[in-house]
């Protein structure tokens, strides 16, 4: 290190102004790299190997193609530079173990109890769901097309989620996709489902507080965590769902079950949680139980855990272009006209729920999310957290005319249409083609 510096200091004398910023640029890049490589040498677990992972910038550098999503929705799939930014510019996405997230730093950073309360939440959730998965789907429940499963994993979830986020935040309003009305009944169909969420609920809830959720330094007590919770109490948690949403103010969104018939498969789901404030997305966490813990890796360790904090970049915090694979929210037969506008000619990767947020964040591509009809409206619990993860690692989100997707008129979005995802060089080429084809008629 004191040679490199050295050699810069000799230089600066002995060369014009334009060589010596270039050397000393290229100086500074090294040193960030040798400190990185430090910092993650002391961050590697006792015993490990694995250095901690990045997530890097989005960026066109490289050779694209495009990927479709769950619903009509496309990634184009592009390799990011390994590149770690200056703490001038926003942070990169990090993504390092769950155990290094609790960080000082981070637990001074603006948000930093929404964001551990948001990670508990979100944790225990995915716990219930892969419950619910393993004890009640199967080959008899796939054949007869019984969805009670998801039922119990939406509405066990959501009860969770909602009691944790209602006993850290009594004050804060939650726009969640379920309501407890199908649980209130008198009939045998209704109990038998109200026994059942309770019981995974508290299953859930009761557990004393983990290690990772106790280096909070939070009072996690306070959270709802460790007893058990009353049948009315978790209904009333169930409930407090039911927010019409607004411009002003601290909300939360919440889809506790996000991809059903991927969730039935075995497949892609991901519980999402979102924290607002006054219409702007502050805080993103999304649980992937089924996503491969590496990108690529399908035959290796499962379930993911991403986050995002505006301005603090994004983080796969543990490990527990793409395309919906229903064509009922979206129209795939545009996004493929788009892609050919595009020149882009791989088969696009279809991919159920807000998974296709953190894979796209993670390995880079565009999504492409376009209404079939003039009927459908998005939900903001469907892209809140999503739309955070992908500008906090670098890319850009907007609807298919290139506005900015607005999550303060209710529970949708109602004054935009469509979703584009993809990084800030190549998203204005998306946005063009798209109005092109439109003018075409195509």
């Amino acid at each position: 290190m004191y040679e490199i510096l050295f050699i810069t200091i000799a230089i600066h004398w002995s060369c014009n102004w334009a060589f010596r910023s270039y050397i000393y640029a290229q100086t500074r890049a090294l040193c960030g790299r040798m400190s990185a490589l430090i910092l993650g040498l002391r961050l590697r677990p006792s015993g490990s190997a694995a250095p901690c992972s990045t997530i890097p910038p989005l960026n066109e550098k490289h050779p694209a193609s495009l990927y479709p999503s769950h619903s009509t929705s496309w990634v184009l799939r592009v390799r990011f530079d390994q590149i770690i930014r200056s703490k001038r510019q926003t942070r990169p996405t990090i993504l390092q173990p769950f155990k290094f997230v609790q960080s000082s730093k981070m637990a001074a950073a603006k948000y930093a109890l929404e964001k551990q309360v948001a990670i508990a939440a979100v944790s225990r959730a995915c716990g219930l769901t892969t419950s619910v998965f393993q004890k009640l789907v199967t080959a008899e429940t796939l054949i007869k097309g019984d969805k009670s499963p998801v039922t119990v994993g939406d509405i066990g979830a959501q009860a969770v989620v909602n009691t944790i986020l209602s006993k850290a935040f009594p004050d804060d309003p939650i726009v969640g996709e379920e309501d407890a009305g199908d649980l209130r009944d008198n009939t045998d169909k209704a109990r038998s489902l109200r026994e059942r969420v309770i019981q995974l609920a508290n299953g859930t809830l009761s557990p004393p507080p983990t290690l990772e959720e106790l280096k909070t330094g939070q009072n996690v007590g306070d959270w709802g965590l460790g007893a058990p919770r009353t049948e009315a109490e978790l209904l009333d948690a169930i409930d407090r769902g039911t927010h019409a949403g607004g411009e002003k103010g601290r909300m939360w969104t919440l889809d506790p079950i996000d991809g059903t018939k991927g969730f039935l498969r075995g497949g892609q789901y991901a519980v999402c949680l979102a924290f607002i404030v006054d219409s702007v997305v502050q805080l993103g966490v999304m649980g992937c139980p089924n996503l491969p813990a590496t990108h690529g890796d399908g035959q290796g360790e499962k379930g993911c855990l991403f986050v995002a904090v505006r301005g603090q970049g994004a983080e796969q915090v543990s490990s527990m272009d793409i395309e919906s694979v229903e064509a009922a929210h979206s129209s795939h037969s545009f996004s493929a006209r788009v892609s050919s506008a595009l020149g882009i000619t791989a088969p696009p990767v279809r991919m159920d729920s807000q998974a296709k947020y953190c894979e796209l964040a993670r390995s880079g591509g565009i999504y492409l999310r376009m209404p079939v009809g003039t009927g459908y409206v998005e939900k903001i619990w469907d892209h809140a957290p999503g739309s955070l993860l992908i500008e906090e690692a670098g890319g850009t989100i907007t609807d298919s005319l290139g506005q900015s997707l607005h999550f303060g008129s209710g529970r949708t979005l109602g004054e935009n249409n469509g979703i584009v995802a993809a990084g800030k060089e190549l998203h204005p080429k998306v946005i063009e083609a798209i109005r092109k084809l439109r003018e075409e008629g195509k």
